[in-house]
Order: C-alpha cells, then structure tokens, then sequence
C-alpha cells in the first residue's frame, strides 16, 4: 500500500466556516432564503452543483450554475481560508512519508483552489500531486477523479487507498477497486462510510499510519477481498 489520495474538506480541513458561509451567499444573491449554516453540512463534500440542486428543487435547470459563479466569488476573496487543519493532520502526512508512502490529494473542490488551501496551511510540500475539480464541471465526481489519477500517475489500483469522510469518497473508490478508508472525525457518519462500502474505518487522523503498516503486513489487496465488512475504528 503505497499511494494514498486524501480528501480535503472534513479530512484534512474543517472547512466548515467558509463552505457554509459562501452556500448562504450564494443563495442571498439569488433571491432564495438561506438556510442556517448547520443545516448546510451536507453540502461538505459533494459536488456544488448537486447541493445546489437540493437547495433550489424548483428552479431552472441552470439556478445551480448560477448559484456555483455566486459562491466562488465570495470564496475567492475570503471563504477559502475559513477553515482550519485538523489537529494531527501534519504529522499524520510526515508518519506516512516515513513509511515510503506517496501521497495526492483527491478532491471534488475546484484544483485551483485546493492549490491555494494546501500552500495556505503549509501542506502542499507532503503531496506528489494534487488534484482537484475543474471550474467546467468536469472531474468533481469522485471516481471520475479517482480514475484520472490512476491514469495520470501510472498508479496500481492493488497499491492505492482513497481516504475521505463522505460515501461519495467511497464510493468513488469502489468505482476504481481501490481500497477505501472512511474517518468519522469529519462530516460522513459512521452509517453513511458503512452504507456505501468504506473498507476501514479511522476515528482520529494519527490512526492512519498504523491502519495502512497493519494493512501491509496482512497485504492490503487481499485484506479489502476478505473484509467486506469494515475494520473496527482505530
């Protein structure tokens, strides 16, 4: 198990603040009543548009789009940077460096911002490569993403784990057989990782290196056959 690609908001940040606040804007502009912000949790970790679309069921098809240009103004100039690291989050990338692991980041966030968080918070220099959506739409689908980076870094699926806290990071990784890590620190529940195929589970960021060492003294590609249940959390 060498190649880990992490999700980026609820798994690396608490990107709470800024998301939440950028919807509510985005609604404001648009004439539509904005929820308050712990009712807008569940846009945390999908694509916009699909939150979106939950937001505003009778509009016009494009509301949405429209929607997505209003938060990215506000996001632009302050909501990137209300958000915070996890604590650990440093030192649970510098752990999985030592055990020889390549890290990326997989992120249904547009790339060009998720750039600017990871230099922000000093976390680019752990990353082999980042990755994100593009501002076209294209690529916000998890295992779209996945796949692309599979692709693009010549990665073997038998070698690689996504880790993330919503089903859509999950799922996307069953979509490319790879295996899948679920942490319950961030916006997924526990139900939702299992519902939707997480192999392991994780409660704490620093449970992660010891995760992926036990997982390649097992063998990763014939524990994720074995398990189709998920590990106890760690």
């Amino acid at each position: 198990m060498r190649n880990i690609l992490f999700d980026l908001d609820g798994t690396l940040t608490d990107s709470s603040l800024g998301i939440t606040r950028c919807v509510q804007y985005a609604l404001e502009q648009l004439g539509r009543p904005a929820p308050p912000a712990d009712e807008l949790l569940f846009c945390i970790g999908p694509p916009l548009i699909e939150s979106f679309a939950v937001l505003m069921p009778d509009g016009s098809p494009d509301l949405p789009q429209k929607a997505i240009l209003h938060y990215r103004d506000r996001f632009d100039l302050v909501g990137k940077f209300e958000n915070h690291v996890y604590q650990d989050i440093p030192e649970t990338l510098a752990e999985l460096q030592e055990l020889d692991c390549r890290l990326y980041l997989a992120t249904s966030k547009a790339e060009f911002f998720a750039r600017q968080i990871l230099d922000h918070f000093e976390l680019s220099p752990f990353f082999t490569g980042i990755y994100g959506a593009r501002f076209d739409g294209s690529l916000c689908d998890k295992g779209e993403l996945i796949g692309h980076i599979l692709d693009q870094e010549g990665l073997a699926v038998e070698e690689t784990m996504m880790i993330g806290d919503r089903k859509h990071d999950m799922i996307g990784a069953a979509t490319c057989r790879v295996g899948s890590i679920g942490v319950t620190y961030g916006f997924g529940s526990v139900e939702e990782l299992t519902a939707h195929g997480a192999g392991h589970l994780v409660h704490e960021p620093l449970a992660i290196p010891g995760l992926i060492s036990r997982l390649r003294q097992i063998g990763a590609g014939e524990a994720s056959c074995r398990w189709p249940q998920p590990t106890p959390g760690y």
